[in-house]
């Protein structure tokens, strides 16, 4: 079976992240959706929030499941037969970044996988959608219902 990881913080899913998750869903067997724990991280959703939308948003994929990891994504790829990592980008600046673990994570040998995102969800990025949200701006073009609403409950309790 071959396995892919999507890995992210998903703070929140966009339809850019499903963009490239559903398309790597039609390449593979299996896709895990592995959502970053990180301490050191500001994140508005916990984990298991994030993990609750993205199963929500992604459940019309039979072979999309959702996983979280903390550590090295190398180490989870080996314990969990995973052979290669789809990563989405969307400038050359993401790249820039991502060829470099790329490099590092084929020296533990674990494949690397480049989707460019599709132009229409390119600007998107979780950061923005936060932003906007935080000061009432419009989110529904960028995120799938769920989390738009989960973004609003969000805003409003802080």
């Amino acid at each position: 079976m071959k396995r892919a990881v999507c890995p992210g913080s998903f703070d929140p899913i966009t339809y850019g992240h499903l963009d490239i998750i559903e398309r790597a869903s039609a390449h593979f067997d299996q896709v895990v959706v592995a959502v970053l724990e990180n301490r050191t991280k500001a994140s508005l959703f916990t984990v298991a929030e994030r993990i609750e939308m993205i199963r929500e948003t992604t459940s019309k994929f039979s072979n999309v499941i959702v996983d979280s990891w903390s550590g090295l994504l190398v180490d989870y790829c080996k314990t969990n037969s995973v052979q290669a990592i789809v990563k989405g980008l969307r400038a050359v600046t993401d790249f820039d970044y991502e060829l470099q673990m790329a490099q590092v994570n084929l020296q533990s040998g674990i494949e690397t996988m480049f989707m460019a995102t599709a132009p229409a969800h390119s600007f998107l990025s979780s950061s923005l959608v936060k932003e906007l949200a935080h000061y009432g701006g419009d989110v529904s073009s960028m995120v799938p219902t769920n989390v738009n609403a989960a973004l609003k409950a969000q805003v409003a309790r802080k």
